[in-house]
């Protein structure tokens, strides 16, 4: 009989006041004002390594959220995912302070060349010994666009095309500039590296020449692994090339076994394995001991939740101002050149596919488990099992809060149930979440895996 599969836990946030649940920075049980200061996350990093949460998730963007009533005062006042600060400052820290928690961290291919962003990734990896995940984000604020030079926000395909070719040149960088044995650190010789075994790369395609070589010696993961979160049809194309797992925001267990399932097949039609694809789901666990003290719970998420706050966000997920359209409008009939994949996942989760926009916004971040430890764990086995999906990505009301509500009650029962790992397996991140199925590079079907030197030409796809 075949060993039953894991479900992955990755908490979800990001280095911000108000993250994906809005008004709730306004509570005193909350720390999210904190967010400046480095002992919140050291001790969220500590209590996830307790709770044997695969990973931290850190979400990120580089714009202000200003589509909502044609400005950024809604965001600004309720602190909308702005102010923001750099995700990728806290991995040193938070590598430092554990010993398996896996760090994830969000960069968009807008905001660094990447040739920069190769030195980056690489020497963060280093420094967590190999534990180090990037969310590859192409943007959808006009903001961040304008911001970054770029003018108007391009295409949402062009941005995806562009993606495209910044992951081929990573893989460039990443697994071909240096050889495996490059570094030889003979002391008596004087020699550090082998100049014969660190290569130019030559790249020149229509966005970027990038002449090489890597900066930094090849570090414990080389590519680290790669997530992803677009789940529009070019963003799954994408994910099905690239991802070695993907953020996917399904309304129901419906929805989510649709997206699952077209994932699987895209990546077979690109030549990978089924399974080379992990798929999380984000969801919010409202828990305690018992149903009634949950739902109290979550009256009191409801009451403090900000509408104005909600729209602002929802606005800039959408590219399109709340206020100008009808409730009753059928999502179907809406289109943006920001996240696509939010309203084919809409569609996918509504049974006759004929849900308003109204739905929209009550739903898009508020996919809510409220429940007792047990029936929390019925419904995310539901997911796991019926959905497909083999993580979740946790989102929080409080932080630290949800998650210790989560750890202390949640997570014994689904290792009870044997459904969430006791212990975490040796190595880097990669082999922690393919439970020793790959290596700490790349599988060997990935594609860029064929940049490795003494691969034959014949094998790039």
């Amino acid at each position: 009989m075949p060993a039953q599969r894991r479900l992955r836990l990755n908490a979800f946030t990001m280095n911000v006041v108000s993250h994906i649940v809005q008004g709730q920075w306004t509570r005193e049980d909350t720390r999210q004002r904190e967010y400046t200061k480095l002992d919140p996350w050291v001790e969220l990093a500590q209590l996830l390594e307790r709770g044997k949460f695969d990973a931290v998730f850190f979400a990120d963007v580089v714009g202000a959220y200003d589509v909502y009533q044609g400005s950024r005062d809604a965001s600004v006042r309720n602190a909308v995912q702005f102010p923001v600060n750099d995700p990728s400052a806290l991995v040193p820290v938070l590598a430092h302070v554990t010993e398996h928690l896996g760090l994830a961290f969000t960069l968009s291919i807008l905001q660094e060349h990447p040739f920069s962003f190769a030195r980056r990734a690489s020497t963060l990896d280093h420094y967590s010994d190999g534990r180090v995940a990037w969310n590859i984000v192409t943007s959808y604020l006009e903001n961040a666009a304008r911001n970054l030079g770029y003018g108007d926000l391009p295409l949402h395909d062009t941005r995806y095309d562009r993606g495209d070719e910044y992951l081929e040149v990573l893989y460039k960088l990443w697994e071909g500039s240096w050889e495996d044995d490059a570094v030889v650190a003979d002391r008596e010789r004087g020699i550090y590296a082998d100049p014969a075994k660190v290569h130019e790369i030559g790249h020149v395609g229509e966005y970027y020449d990038v002449v090489g070589p890597h900066l930094s010696e090849p570090s414990p993961q080389r590519t680290p692994v790669l997530f992803q979160a677009g789940s529009s049809e070019r963003g799954r194309e994408f994910a099905a090339r690239h991802a070695e797992a993907t953020f996917i925001v399904a309304q129901n267990i419906r929805g989510a076994r649709a997206n699952v399932d077209d994932l699987r097949a895209r990546l077979v039609r690109h030549g990978r394995h089924p399974d080379d694809l992990l798929v999380f789901q984000g969801l919010t666990v409202i828990t305690a001991a018992t149903e009634a003290e949950a739902l109290a719970k979550e009256r009191e998420v409801q009451e403090q939740l900000s509408e104005e706050g909600t729209f602002a966000v929802v606005s800039g997920w959408l590219g399109a101002d709340l206020g100008a359209y009808d409730p009753d409008t059928p999502i179907g009939d809406l289109r943006t050149n920001s996240q696509e994949g939010i309203i084919k996942g809409l569609a996918e989760a509504a049974p006759d596919h004929t849900w308003r926009f109204g739905d929209l916004v009550k739903r898009i971040a508020n996919t809510r488990i409220v429940g007792t430890p047990e029936q929390v764990a019925d419904e995310l086995q539901a997911w796991h099992e019926e959905g497909g999906i083999d993580g979740v990505n946790l989102t929080y009301t409080t932080t630290p809060g949800s998650f210790v509500d989560f750890i202390d009650g949640v997570v014994p029962v689904l290792q009870e149930r044997g459904i969430v790992q006791r212990e975490y397996r040796e190595g880097t991140l990669r082999e922690k979440l393919f439970d020793g199925q790959v290596g700490p590079r790349l599988s060997p079907r990935h594609p860029g895996a064929a940049y490795r030197r003494g691969v034959p030409a014949g094998v790039r796809s």
